[in-house]
């Protein structure tokens, strides 16, 4: 009988840090500065959704906050995860982009519907109780909102919260605690 033959497995590379490919695109390696946007995008897209920023605008804002990420690239120091740096660049890309929507309103045409699978009596409380929470999270104090939008949406450590928000571990604790209170009387 013939002996089976081994397939050697080729070995796959391990994934390079955070750290590994900021240094890597500031020698000039482009597909670091790639792989870092393909990393980081999704994060950064749910993490404005949930802070308010228009759906319209969604993908102009995430553009906006790799740009200045990487303009500024050299004064990231490694204090804080590179992720929790960008989510930081992205609040004030926002809050931008609010002042600047602030001074020309604009009214849209139309909303469209959120597509949702089930059963039309659970879409239906489903749709109700995001749009609740929705407006809930978006009368939230603006340092109430972005903890609980960090803590809760994007998983982030109250320690990684108060270095993105400058403030302390103990005060993104009680902004938490506050923003969840809050929620919960909204809602019921």
């Amino acid at each position: 009988m013939a002996q089976p033959q081994s397939i050697a497995a080729t070995p796959t590379p391990a994934p390079r840090l955070d750290a590994a490919l900021i240094a890597a695109w500031q020698e000039g390696d482009e597909q670091a500065a790639a792989e870092l946007v393909r990393r980081h995008t999704r994060a950064l897209a749910r993490f404005l959704a949930g802070a308010g920023a228009p759906e319209a605008d969604l993908e102009d804002l995430v553009q906006e906050a790799f740009i200045r990420a990487f303009r500024a690239v050299d004064r990231f120091r490694g204090q804080c995860q590179f992720r929790t740096w960008l989510l930081t660049i992205g609040g004030n890309v926002l809050k931008d982009h609010g002042r600047r929507a602030a001074r020309h309103k604009v009214v849209p045409l139309e909303d469209g519907l959120a597509s949702r699978d089930g059963d039309p009596h659970e879409r239906a409380e489903a749709g109700e109780a995001e749009a609740r929470l929705a407006v809930g999270v978006g009368e939230l104090p603006r340092l109430q909102r972005e903890v609980f939008l960090l803590r809760a949406q994007q998983g982030l450590e109250y320690v990684e919260i108060a270095a993105a928000l400058d403030t302390t571990e103990g005060a993104a604790r009680v902004h938490y605690h506050h923003a969840v209170k809050r929620l919960k009387e909204m809602l019921q």
